[in-house]
């Protein structure tokens, strides 16, 4: 995800400290607001530091919202990538540490279905790599394992994942793919 911001090579561990403290609020003030009427002062506020503090450390709203979203793709990621698993419990395995994920971190999932729907192209783009990555780690743990037709797996397994998108953010548990350990 190319347009991370970046600090100074010689930021000091307090404005990288600070840096996350910003992200973590950014997420949440985002998820209950929505990107167009999330304002960086109600970020500040959260965090308890000035808005110039966060222009400081980002160039402006939309370089923030798109740190926070690829904060989330990348918490999904690790997730996959840290599960240990034998191939016959792989995918469900990944269904179970998907849903603490969700139950976890309940803003990064409104942060990345809120991002869905966001025209400006730097942010479509963030979606489009973001997904991009958790797909290509599903199919290659799926390959490796063995997983019969390993692409229809991860559309499936995908499709899922947004269907239960949706149902945390909507408060619609019914609509929560309801799924079995396969022997």
């Amino acid at each position: 995800m190319a347009r991370r911001s970046t600090l100074d090579k010689t930021a000091s561990p307090t404005q990288s400290s600070r840096r996350e403290e910003i992200l973590e609020a950014a997420v949440g003030v985002f998820a209950e607001h929505g990107y167009y009427s999330t304002t960086t002062a109600q970020i500040a506020e959260k965090v308890g530091i000035s808005q110039p503090y966060v222009f400081k450390l980002f160039k402006n709203k939309q370089e923030l919202f798109i740190a926070s979203l690829e904060r989330a793709f990348e918490r999904t990621l690790n997730c996959f990538i840290q599960l240990k698993a034998s191939p016959d419990e792989l995918l469900h395995k990944m269904i179970i540490v998907y849903e603490e994920l969700m139950l976890t971190h309940h803003h990064e999932i409104v942060l990345q279905v809120q991002a869905q729907g966001i025209r400006e192209e730097p942010i479509k783009q963030t979606v489009r790599e973001g997904l991009s990555k958790v797909r290509t780690l599903v199919l290659e743990r799926f390959r490796e394992s063995g997983i019969e037709d390993p692409e229809v797996a991860v559309s499936s397994f995908m499709a899922n994942g947004m269907l239960c998108h949706v149902a945390a953010v909507l408060d619609m548990p019914e609509m929560k793919p309801q799924h079995k350990k396969q022997k």
